[in-house]
């Protein structure tokens, strides 16, 4: 843990053994648009966030997708969550820079609150697999993670609690598991996700 209270995430894509309440967010953008908001957000939004104790993890271009941007934030708990987020859209960076931000995206709504050690991935590394996973039942599910995924697949599952900021939406009424890297593939409906890490 850092001097804010947020969590160190260690150079391997491990994280120590606390759970942390972490943001997935998928953005679709504008064509054409996407490399305007990487350097936007590696220049103002990474040290923005940072400064008022939000754990900025992995960012991701989708390898698949042009026009679509993956990245990981992480708060100790739900009212870090609140307080950091209220700190940084009311704070200077964001409202020096929303809209030139604003106008790459056409969707920032694409949100998963989840619980988990958030991610991020070695140093090198070219591409990674996010697996979403939407298992039907936990306790087979348990089993299947007992089974295949290890701590370095940083498992994530959905955090229930009631969005408390909600001035950003994000996705409910869905139980999920996220995990990255790979691993055998699961009897429940998936999607995989091949992402090029943003090299800061």
């Amino acid at each position: 843990m850092d001097d804010n209270g947020t969590m160190d995430l260690t150079s391997t894509g491990q994280a120590s053994h606390r759970m942390s309440i972490v943001e997935f967010r998928q953005y679709t953008l504008h064509p054409g648009t996407r490399e305007t908001l990487i350097e936007l957000f590696e220049r103002e939004f990474v040290t923005g966030q940072q400064a008022v104790g939000i754990t900025v993890g992995g960012r991701f271009r989708d390898l698949d997708d042009p026009d679509r941007f993956v990245w990981l934030r992480a708060f100790p708990d739900m009212e870090h969550r609140r307080r950091a987020l209220e700190a940084f859209y009311t704070g200077p960076v964001w409202l020096e820079h929303r809209d030139t931000a604003n106008a790459t995206m056409i969707d920032s709504d694409d949100v998963l609150l989840l619980r988990g050690p958030g991610f991020t991935p070695e140093p090198g590394t070219s591409e990674v697999v996010a697996t979403v996973c939407h298992p039907t039942d936990a306790a087979d599910f348990d089993a299947y993670a007992a089974r295949h995924l290890g701590p370095g697949h940083a498992l994530h599952r959905t955090e229930h609690a009631e969005n408390d900021f909600p001035r950003l939406p994000v996705r409910t009424g869905e139980d999920v598991r996220i995990w990255f890297g790979q691993a055998e593939p699961t009897p429940w409906p998936t999607r995989r996700l091949r992402l090029e890490p943003v090299k800061p």
